[in-house]
């Protein structure tokens, strides 16, 4: 098996990554910014993700755009995948596959994208974009890659599609990957779980026990090889490493006790577009506690919290369960991101070298 890939939330809003009232040595600067990617670069990430957001939603007042942050940052970076964000029905594809065009070349084939079905209504409404049904914004999303990918690999690229089309779109240059940017996507519903299955490379999951991270990972794969497809998987993971167990639950307990509850209850109604509104009641968000809200994606779940031996085992579980991307965020990105690239990714890759070892031996 191949050795698991280490990605970061780039901070590109307000506030970090925590609805809570503790200080976050984290800031969203291009400045900033600049200086995480250079840590990452030096200490073993793979990626960043750069997330989307247009209008602001409870847990922050500004944020950067992502394709424009991820171009700006291509020229600065030299290793670092780029994972961007995108919206599907706020951006038209085309548009967005011009851009990840530019930033491929811009970075030298680094370039990729998450292509995000939409939860947020407020900012649907607000940019005056119809909203649109749970499953249906994922039918649109899958509209949505088969136009990238179309434009990406096809002469005269013509699409028939309900929400996009295309008309022998002569489309050059070609990215420098071939087929094209990597494509990842989310989502918990049977809806997003079947597209994935069909037309994405990578799935990307919230924060969960290892039970039912796996429950995910069975299901989709069977999705995609009804499709004769292979599909990769990623886990948020929010990641608390202190030198004894005790403190990185205490530190934990500071940020729960510390949560801005107003923000985390702004953030309860908005998510109730997203899995709630499934036809199954089983998505993004539908089963999490006032607690797991706390950290947006439900990145406390994942169990990345105790001592660097700790939390590399626990990451060497999350990779035998079939996990090929551990997406990271912190507390203090100004010194935990690269604390865990120096401590920790040293520690996963002894842990995988003995691993492999002791399959040669036996």
């Amino acid at each position: 098996m191949s050795a698991i890939e280490f990605g970061y939330w780039a901070p590109l809003e307000d506030g970090g990554l925590l609805a809570t009232k503790l200080p976050q040595r984290t800031s969203s600067s291009f400045e900033a910014n600049i200086r995480y990617a250079e840590q990452a670069e030096r200490t073993g990430f793979d990626h960043m993700l750069l997330p989307t957001r247009f209008v602001a939603s409870s847990d922050s007042e500004n944020q950067w755009e992502s394709l424009t942050f991820a171009a700006a940052l291509a020229v600065k970076t030299q290793k670092l995948g780029l994972i961007v964000a995108v919206a599907s029905g706020l951006i038209p594809p085309a548009i967005v596959a011009k851009m990840l065009t530019t930033i491929d070349h811009l970075s030298g084939g680094r370039a990729a994208i998450n292509v995000v079905s939409g939860w947020l209504k407020d900012e649907y409404i607000a940019l005056g974009q119809p909203w649109l049904d749970h499953d249906e914004r994922y039918r649109r999303s899958e509209e949505f890659i088969r136009v990238l990918r179309g434009l990406w690999t096809e002469d005269q690229a013509t699409y028939a599609g309900d929400f996009f089309r295309l008309r022998q779109a002569d489309f050059k240059p070609r990215p420098v990957q071939v087929p094209g940017p990597t494509i990842y996507q989310g989502g918990n519903s049977k809806a997003a779980k079947q597209m994935a299955g069909r037309v994405s490379d990578y799935y990307f999951m919230n924060g969960n026990t290892l039970e039912g991270l796996k429950k995910q990972i069975d299901e989709v794969k069977g999705y995609a090889a009804d499709n004769n497809r292979e599909i990769k998987f990623g886990v948020n993971a929010f990641v608390i490493v202190r030198d004894t167990e005790e403190e990185a639950k205490q530190a934990l307990r500071d940020i729960i006790s510390n949560a801005d509850s107003a923000t985390v209850e702004a953030f309860r109604e908005q998510v109730k577009h997203a899995g709630q509104s499934a036809g199954d009641r089983d998505g993004m968000w539908a089963n999490s506690t006032y607690e797991d809200l706390i950290q947006f994606n439900d990145g406390f779940k994942t169990g990345l919290i105790g001592t660097k031996e700790q939390v590399a085992r626990r990451i060497l579980e999350l990779k035998e369960i079939g996990i090929n991307l551990v997406l990271t965020g912190f507390l203090h990105y100004d010194e935990e991101l690269a604390l865990f690239g120096e401590q920790v990714i040293p520690l996963v890759r002894q842990l995988e070298l003995e691993e492999s070892v002791s399959v040669i031996g036996r």
